[in-house]
């Protein structure tokens, strides 16, 4: 006899999606939330999972960007210490807004 999957609820197939985004994919999309380009301290939303992350000491650092806007969409990695780092142009391509949010 075969067993009948139940389809995932939208929370659940989105929980799924950001593990396996996280686990297999480094880049992650997201927002300029603040930046000081005095001190180099600021913060990015990211678009999958609404989570902030601060930008490291050397984020800019080997990019294009030599300061960050407020608003700016933009691609990064983050590093060990959970860290925002090599930040790269964003797009408008969506990669993994939640669900919930559309």
């Amino acid at each position: 006899m075969a067993q009948v999957k139940t389809p995932k609820s939208h929370k659940a197939r989105f929980e799924t999606r950001l593990r396996l985004s996280i686990l297999y994919d480094a880049n992650m999309q997201g927002v300029v939330k603040s930046y000081d380009p005095t001190t180099g301290d600021g913060v990015i939303v990211c678009d999958a999972d609404l989570k902030e992350y601060e930008l490291s000491p050397d984020a800019l650092e080997g990019s294009l960007f030599r300061m960050l806007r407020q608003g700016q969409r933009i691609v990064f990695s983050v590093d060990d210490h959970s860290f925002a780092t090599q930040l790269r142009l964003g797009s408008e391509v969506d990669m993994g807004t939640p669900d919930f949010l559309r």
